[in-house]
C-alpha cells in the first residue's frame, strides 16, 4: 500500500497485519468510568469529613455533574469510535475528577480564592471539545492536510503572549478583562500535527545514511545536510525560552520534535544531537536570563533562603510536603501544602497529592499517567499509516514530557518550570487541551483496532 507524502513523493505504508476481530469492550469502559466517578466522589466526601466532620453539601451535585459529563463522553465514543481503547476515557475522567477534588481541598484554605467552580466549568468545556472531536473527526488522516497551517497557527500562539505583561516572571498568559488563557497549551497539539505530517513525508530524507560527521561504535550522528531542521527547531525553542522566560514550554517543544524524529528515522544519532543541543541551550539561557537563573539557583540549593533567614521558598515547602506525606499520606484534607503559596493549586498541586495521599497515592497517579501514555503508544504502533503513528506517539509524548518536567521540578530533580500537571492542576487552557489530546488518541485507537476486523477507516 502506497500513500502520498506531503512533498509529493510516495510514502510506503507498513504491510497490513492478518485479519483479527477485536472485541469493542464498551461495557468495560462504562464500568471503569463508574468506578472512576465513585472514587472521585469518595475523595470529595473525605475532604469534607476531614475538614468539617460532615459530608460536603455539594457532594451529590459534584458526583452528578462529573457522572453526566463522563456519560456523555462515553456515549460519543460508543456511537462514533466503537473500537477505541477502553482505558483512555476512564483514566481521563479519574485524573480530571481527582484534580477537582484537590483544588476543592485547597479552596477550603483560601475562602477568597475559589478555583474549583471555575475549573469545573473548564472541564465541562474540555469534555464538550472531546465530544465534538470524537463525533465529527471521522478520520485522523484528515489532519495531515493541514500540516503547514498547523505550524503557522502554533507559532502565532507561541508569539502572542510576548505582547502582554509577564505573570510571575513568565510571558505565557494572555489576560484580558480578568479572563486568561495560555496559548502555548493549544500550540502543543498543533505542533504535534505539524511534526507528524512533516516527518511522515520526509522520513526517508532524514534517515539518509550517507557520509557521517562522527561515528562511535554503533552511535551515528546525522549528516550535515540533514541537520538543518533540528537546528532550526532548537533555535526556535531557545528563542521561546528567552522571550517568554518559560523553560517548560521550551523543553516540551524541543523534546517532542526529537522524540518524533527518532521514531520516524530510527536513528539514535538524533537522540544524541537533541540531548547535546538541549543541554547547551539550557546552560546558556540559565546563566544569561535572570528569571531562569533564579530558578536554577533555587534548584541547586532549595534551602538557601532558610539559611539566609528569609524562610522556605516554594520548592523547599514542596519538599517538606512530600516528606510529611510519608508512605500512606496524612489523609485528604489534613495536609499543609497550602503553605507553598500562590502556586499550590497550579504548579505545585502534585505536592498536595504527595502529602495527603503519600508515596502510595502518588505512585498510583504516576501509574495512571504511564498507562495513558502506554495506550497512546500502543495505538500508534498498531497503525499502518506513518502520519497516524507519529501523531499518536507525539500526543502521548506530550503527556509524558509534561509529567516528567512538572514532577521533576516540584521534587527537585530538575529546575522548576511553570507548566500545569495534565488534568490535575488548575488551568482552563490545560484541561481543555488535554481532553482534546485524549479525543485524538481515542480516534486513532479506534482506527487502529477497527482496521483489523474488516472495518475500513471512516
Amino acid at each position: 500500500m502506497i500513500q502520498p507524502g506531503m512533498s509529493g513523493t510516495a510514502v510506503a505504508a507498513d504491510p497490513a497485519p492478518p485479519a483479527e476481530r477485536l472485541p469493542r469492550r464498551r461495557g468495560i469502559e462504562f464500568t471503569l468510568i463508574v468506578v472512576a466517578v465513585l472514587l472521585c466522589v469518595y475523595g470529595y466526601c473525605a475532604v469534607g469529613l476531614a475538614k468539617n466532620g460532615t459530608v460536603p453539601p455539594g457532594a451529590a451535585g459534584y458526583g452528578a455533574g462529573l457522572g453526566v459529563l463522563a456519560l456523555l463522553a462515553h456515549v460519543a465514543v460508543r456511537l462514533r469510535a466503537p473500537h477505541a481503547d477502553p482505558l483512555l476515557l476512564p483514566i481521563a475522567v479519574l485524573l480530571n475528577g481527582l484534580g477537582l477534588v484537590l483544588i476543592y481541598r485547597l479552596d477550603l484554605e483560601t475562602p477568597t480564592d475559589q478555583a474549583a467552580p471555575i475549573q469545573l466549568i473548564w472541564s465541562t468545556l474540555g469534555v464538550a471539545f472531546f465530544i465534538v472531536a470524537v463525533l465529527f473527526l471521522r478520520d485522523h488522516r484528515v489532519l495531515q492536510r493541514y500540516t503547514y497551517v498547523s505550524v503557522v497557527c502554533a507559532l502565532a500562539l507561541l508569539v502572542l503572549p510576548i505582547f502582554f505583561p509577564a505573570v510571575n516572571g513568565a510571558r505565557i498568559w494572555i489576560r484580558i478583562a480578568g479572563f486568561s488563557i495560555q496559548p502555548g497549551e493549544f500550540a502543543k497539539v498543533l505542533l504535534a500535527v505539524f511534526f507528524a505530517g512533516y516527518l511522515a513525508a520526509n522520513r526517508n530524507a532524514l534517515a539518509y545514511s550517507g557520509r557521517q560527521i562522527w561515528r562511535f561504535r554503533r552511535l551515528q550522528l546525522p549528516t550535515g545536510r540533514v541537520l538543518g531542521p533540528i537546528v532550526a527547531i532548537w533555535l526556535l525553542s531557545v528563542l521561546v525560552l528567552v522571550l517568554e522566560r518559560d523553560l517548560g514550554t521550551s523543553l516540551l517543544f524541543f523534546g517532542l520534535f526529537v522524540i518524533l524524529l527518532y521514531v520516524a528515522t530510527g536513528r539514535t544519532g538524533w537522540i544524541a544531537v537533541g540531548l547535546l543541543l538541549a543541554c547547551v541551550g539550557a546552560v546558556a539561557v540559565g546563566r544569561l536570563e535572570p528569571h531562569v537563573h533564579s530558578r536554577v539557583q533555587d534548584w541547586l540549593d532549595p534551602f538557601a533562603s532558610i539559611a539566609a533567614g528569609r524562610g522556605p521558598n516554594q520548592l523547599a515547602q514542596s519538599l517538606f510536603a512530600f516528606a510529611a506525606g510519608g508512605m500512606l499520606g496524612t489523609g485528604l484534607g489534613l495536609g499543609h501544602s497550602i503553605l507553598i503559596g500562590f502556586a499550590a493549586k497550579s504548579d505545585f498541586i502534585l505536592a498536595t497529592a504527595g502529602e495527603e495521599l503519600g508515596l502510595v497515592g502518588l505512585s498510583a497517579i504516576f501509574l495512571l499517567y504511564a498507562l495513558l501514555v502506554e495506550r497512546g503508544y500502543r495505538a500508534g504502533l498498531a497503525l499502518r499509516d506513518p502520519f497516524g503513528r507519529l501523531l499518536a506517539i507525539g500526543l502521548a509524548s506530550i503527556v509524558a514530557l509534561q509529567v516528567f518536567v512538572i514532577a521533576g521540578g516540584v521534587t527537585g530533580l530538575i529546575p522548576l518550570t511553570g507548566m500545569a500537571m495534565p488534568f490535575l492542576a488548575q488551568g482552563g487552557s490545560s484541561v481543555v487541551t488535554n481532553w482534546i489530546i485524549v479525543a485524538l488518541l481515542i480516534r486513532i485507537s479506534d482506527c487502529a483496532r477497527g482496521q483489523y476486523d474488516g472495518t475500513p477507516a471512516p
